[in-house]
């Protein structure tokens, strides 16, 4: 289960968290109640994450949503309760607060409404922002060198996630968002199903990216999500029109080069100073890879943009503060020695419908390419 080593170690905290509501209510019967509910709270991930991996119909589907919505009410629930318990403390502390007074009934409710109704609203808001779908706007230049083209609009999109709970209006309005861009060219860097059953429908989704349309056509690598499905047997992509670049390059149309790795977790992967050896230098280079490492050496290596997904810009706060840790960059544009790293917070997120930080975005690229280089 994804998760678990997490959520073990997250045990303690929860573990305090719902005796400290259950010691905020009045009567045995709500304490009791509220043990129920706590419990059903506590255990809904595990049981979505294990109901995800079935057959994803009827009755199920509602209890996987149920349970994706738990992880981050219960995140934000112990968030709250710790930061209450701190602000009371320091009441107490610096004696702005009686004992008597922290004791008191409506003190109680009050901390009880706050406790329990502030995780209700950010997964309120972090639902509706994750179900809003934004286009992010770059406006970069590089090098021409002997390309025959002189502007070219790109769409990127990453972390796609396409499962049951995707909704057909939303698919429609990512197709319909993405053709309003009038793109050359689509990319597409991995994630692009959830991989949680291998029995899934997927028409409605190779649909979804049959009704894209650029100049070029749909490029895409493979991500970590695209190891637990069948989506590289080639039935998938070849339905959905998307060519599948694994530590391969292409040349798009005597216009730029267009490098695709595979995965960091694949056994077998080439560095990107190989890749590039078998790449045509005298056009643009761009590196799709799904997670934004190895910069430096693409860089070094002659990469002119390298676009990446994965982070999800961390989703869930405070994760993102994770993220910014781990990578050079976990959302936005970032340029080095005249190249140009781009990473994508995804269209959708894992897991939850809810992101509290970032945004569900694509990614449109105004790329000019300059003479005299």
């Amino acid at each position: 289960m994804y998760l678990q080593n997490e959520l073990l170690m997250a045990a303690p905290l929860a573990l305090y968290v719902g005796l400290r509501v259950r010691s905020l209510l009045g009567s045995k019967l709500l304490k009791n109640l509220w043990t129920a509910l706590f419990l059903l709270i506590a255990a809904a991930y595990p049981v979505a994450e294990t109901l995800s991996h079935g057959t994803g119909r009827g009755w199920t589907g509602a209890l996987v949503l149920a349970g994706y919505y738990a992880l981050p009410f219960l995140l934000y629930l112990i968030m709250t309760v710790i930061l209450v318990d701190i602000v009371v403390g320091l009441l107490r502390l610096i004696r702005a607060a009686s004992r008597e007074t922290v004791r008191s009934g409506p003190f109680r409710s009050w901390r009880l409404a706050v406790s329990l109704g502030l995780p209700v609203l950010v997964v309120v808001f972090g639902a509706i922002n994750h179900r809003v779908l934004r286009a992010h706007e770059y406006r970069i230049e590089i090098p021409r060198r002997s390309s025959t083209a002189r502007d070219l609009t790109i769409v990127f999109m990453a972390d796609l996630h396409f499962r049951d709970l995707t909704s057909d209006r939303f698919l429609e309005e990512l197709t319909a968002k993405v053709n309003a861009q009038k793109p050359d060219l689509i990319l597409v860097g991995g994630d692009m199903l959830e991989g949680d059953r291998r029995d899934e429908d997927t028409g409605r989704y190779e649909r979804a990216f049959r009704g894209m349309t650029s100049k070029y056509g749909i490029y895409g690598v493979p991500g970590n999500h695209e190891r637990f499905n069948r989506m590289g047997t080639g039935g998938f992509l070849e339905r959905a029109g998307i060519t599948l670049l694994q530590d391969q390059v292409a040349a798009i149309d005597d216009a730029l080069a267009l490098v695709g790795r595979k995965d960091s977790r694949s056994r077998e992967r080439e560095s990107v100073a190989k890749l590039m050896a078998a790449a045509r230098r005298d056009l643009p280079v761009i590196l799709l890879a799904h997670r934004p490492t190895e910069f430096a050496e693409a860089r070094a290596a002659g990469v002119d943009i390298q676009l990446s997904g994965h982070t999800h810009n961390g989703q869930l706060f405070p994760v993102n503060l994770i993220t910014r840790w781990e990578y050079d960059l976990s959302w936005g544009h970032l340029e080095k020695g005249g190249a140009h790293l781009i990473v994508t917070s995804g269209v959708q997120g894992w897991g939850p419908p809810v992101r509290t930080v970032g945004a569900s975005e694509i990614v449109v690229i105004h790329l000019a390419l300059r003479d005299g280089a």
